[in-house]
């Protein structure tokens, strides 16, 4: 079961928590979620699954940003969202997708209790231009059935900004 757009507006401070809220973005089953101005780009052309890959960061102008081809942006949404209870997914507007950019490559599945700010992986199949506070994707909520334990990972939960791949921290306790 996924939650309607009046379901989740009745569920905000309870098992649900999107800040800043605007009842503008919200849909009939989902609710849209901005583009923050900041973007992260891994400074290697090679990356390594076992290390730490180094990232800088951009700054998208009011005047928009040409993102290229075949180059992954990380990039973050403006709310920050609280989920108890459900399962946040997150999926990239229609309108986003009908100009080639995807915000999400592998990552648009929540856990229940997460908390923070959504990381995007940003990839364009065509110079695109982008403009900071676009509403970019859409969060939605799926019922969850049977008992389940909290998320509580220490990799992204309650993060203050974009999340690079901590994956190497996987790799940490190998022998």
């Amino acid at each position: 079961m996924i939650l309607s757009g009046k379901e989740i507006e009745k569920k905000l401070g309870t098992d649900i928590s999107i800040e800043p809220f605007d009842a503008k973005q919200l849909n009939p089953n989902s609710y849209n979620l901005r583009l923050h101005e900041e973007l992260l780009v891994y400074d290697n052309a090679i990356l390594d699954m076992k290390i730490e890959n180094k990232a800088s960061g951009i700054t998208i102008p009011k005047s928009g940003l040409l993102l290229e081809p075949n180059k992954l942006y990380l990039g973050r949404t403006v709310e920050y969202t609280k989920t108890h209870n459900y399962v946040p997914m997150l999926e990239g507007r229609s309108s986003i997708g009908r100009l080639g950019m995807f915000i999400h490559v592998t990552a648009g599945f929540g856990d229940v209790g997460f908390e923070g700010y959504w990381t995007l992986e940003i990839f364009v199949i065509q110079p695109l231009i982008i403009y900071p506070n676009i509403e970019i994707c859409q969060i939605y909520y799926h019922a969850i059935d049977g008992e389940f334990e909290t998320y509580t990972s220490g990799k992204y939960q309650k993060n203050d900004s974009i999340q690079p791949s901590y994956l190497f921290k996987d790799f940490e306790n190998e022998n």
